[in-house]
């Protein structure tokens, strides 16, 4: 008799209110946990999401307050004008900053060519000598020499210690030479692409007639 009032008593002890109890409360952590997973998940991906917006703005604003615009007329140099074939030997531009802008170093620029006589280079070669002697020669064409250097400062802001830096207010003269398809009646592309900044395409046709200098649109 007193081992079945034991058996009730053990059965009472091991209720299934009990179970019911500690299952509810695996099911609340296992929830809660979901939950802090799936909100540590959403977070992450609100704050990749952000700096992606942030490092665009950036990118933007630096690509916008870094570019070139050209100052006056693209002047167009034969210094051939009369032997044929009629072409140009190089070009003369003015460059400079756009409002706000900052300082750019134009070492870093790549300068391409294109025309519509299948004149194509996609890197002219860069010449720091600011006498352009080796690239803005009559015959440098012909031996394949085509580059293109800085060939003024103006309002150079530190006359005395000379860099690369094309800053707020200075103006720049870049010559550009010109290969053998840049003849008479041709159009022609000169693209400045800075290391930071929109490109600036130059578009131009040769005239139909040369002088040793002159303005071409």
């Amino acid at each position: 008799m007193r081992s079945t009032e034991e058996g009730k008593n053990m059965k009472n002890l091991y209720s299934e209110d009990a179970f019911t109890g500690l299952e509810a409360a695996i099911v609340l952590i296992a929830f809660v946990v979901v939950a802090a997973v799936f909100s540590y998940v959403v977070l992450g991906a609100g704050f990749f999401t952000t700096q992606t917006a942030q490092a665009t703005v950036h990118t933007g604003v630096a690509q916008a307050s870094s570019s070139l615009e050209v100052v006056g007329n693209v002047m167009g140099i034969s210094l051939n004008p009369t032997v044929s074939p009629y072409r140009l030997t190089y070009i003369n531009t003015s460059v400079a900053l756009t409002a706000g802008g900052t300082a750019m170093d134009l070492t870093q620029m790549v300068v391409s060519y294109s025309d519509n006589n299948g004149g194509r280079n996609p890197s002219l070669y860069y010449d720091a000598n600011a006498s352009c002697s080796t690239i803005l020669t009559a015959d440098a064409a012909s031996s394949g020499t085509i580059g293109w250097c800085v060939a003024q400062k103006i309002n150079d802001l530190n006359p005395t210690l000379p860099n690369n830096l094309l800053e707020p207010n200075e103006i720049w003269v870049l010559s550009i030479g010109m290969p053998p398809t840049a003849s008479i009646n041709q159009k022609i592309t000169v693209n400045l692409q800075p290391a930071v900044g929109a490109v600036l395409p130059l578009t131009r046709t040769v005239p139909g007639g040369l002088n040793k200098v002159q303005g071409i649109y």
